[in-house]
């Protein structure tokens, strides 16, 4: 293999890293959460939307009659709709 034949694979390979990286902006983009330590200040945030316990580490969230709501270390309380848009899924250990 020579110089000039080595030259253009990488050529292609920049290519298609640029096309990757630009069509990474037309993905639809996650909303900011705003965490809070308090329930009660979550549900001030949103007065017409159901807090949740979000636990970041392990991407899911928690409902109120859940077991794990509201604890760990992890966690945050955050409003429903910010969690789902921030692509959160709903956990489904605990539900009845």
């Amino acid at each position: 293999m020579s110089w000039s034949g080595f030259g253009k694979g990488l050529g292609g390979i920049a290519v298609a890293v640029a096309i990757v990286i630009g069509a990474g902006g037309a993905e639809v983009s996650a909303t900011p959460l705003t965490p809070f330590r308090y329930e009660a200040q979550a549900q001030r945030h949103c007065p017409h939307d159901q807090v949740v316990w979000l636990d970041f580490r392990k991407g899911v969230y928690y409902g109120k009659s859940q077991k794990r709501y509201g604890q760990g270390f992890d966690g945050s309380f955050v409003c429903l709709s910010e969690a789902r848009d921030g692509l959160y899924r709903r956990s489904l250990l605990g539900l009845r």
